[in-house]
């Protein structure tokens, strides 16, 4: 059973991905296509995502991820968003709850290539939230209904798992396309959220001279991969959408 983690307000995509990723006791042998079709494209944007980040976390810069967030957040005039290291791999993130640029120990006190486009793609989300990003006020409102869409989602799961599937109730079969519609719609949103940072993190490594030092390429390819993982989590959660979806109409017939 997957639960999705929320990092105070954001919803990790790779998560609700996960929460896609699940095979509904009597759907059959389309929805396992799907499925399988889904996480080898996943894993293997992963795996490239993992090799390229490990590549350049060889790379040394002048300056260390903390650095580049402060310097990238000082020079866009934001001066009410702090930056502060958190325990673990991958739990970077931006909190507009209590406006912090929240970076993994990894990236906030290394000089590599890696961490400083990881550092400047969170403060992207800095600054679409100094700026109204529409996109990004989308998502914030949204997120309530994701977790409780993910939650519901779970307890139908398991009521599938003890039996009472799905396929046999077509009332609990539209609620499921319903919550899996909420989580869906939360995985496109974010689509145009992550793109955009990475943008804005590109563009600010540009203009200060340190995409230069970071050999541009291998900062905006980086940039990249990460991004790509947020666009194959939404196809595979389009995919299982349509799916339910038809399964559900057919009922109907």
């Amino acid at each position: 059973m997957m639960i999705l983690s929320l990092h105070i307000m954001y919803l990790e995509i790779t998560d609700l991905a996960q929460t896609g990723f699940m095979i509904v006791p009597g759907f059959g042998m389309g929805q396992i296509l799907i499925l399988g079709v889904s996480m080898l494209v996943s894993f293997l944007v992963s795996h490239m995502l993992k090799r390229r980040f490990q590549e350049y976390s060889q790379i040394p810069i002048r300056v260390t991820g903390a650095e580049v967030a402060e310097m990238m957040l000082k020079q866009n005039g934001i001066t009410d968003v702090r930056v502060i290291s958190v325990p673990g791999q991958l739990t970077d993130h931006y909190n507009p709850a209590n406006k912090t640029v929240n970076l993994s120990e990894y990236v906030y006190g290394m000089n590599t290539v890696a961490a400083a486009a990881v550092a400047a793609h969170e403060c992207g989300h800095a600054l679409q939230h100094q700026q109204a990003y529409v996109w990004l006020g989308i998502r914030s409102k949204i997120v309530p209904a994701v977790q409780l869409s993910s939650t519901m989602l779970n307890w139908l799961m398991m009521l599938s798992l003890l039996g009472m599937g799905l396929m046999h109730n077509t009332t609990m079969l539209w609620v499921w396309v319903a919550l899996f519609g909420v989580t869906t719609l939360f995985a496109i949103v974010t689509l145009p959220v992550e793109f955009d940072a990475s943008n804005r993190a590109l563009k600010w490594l540009e203009g200060s001279g340190l995409a230069a030092s970071m050999e541009h390429e291998k900062a905006k390819n980086a940039l990249f991969w990460a991004a790509m993982t947020y666009f194959v989590a939404a196809i595979g959660s389009i995919a299982q959408f349509a799916y339910f979806l038809m399964q559900a109409l057919g009922r109907r017939e």
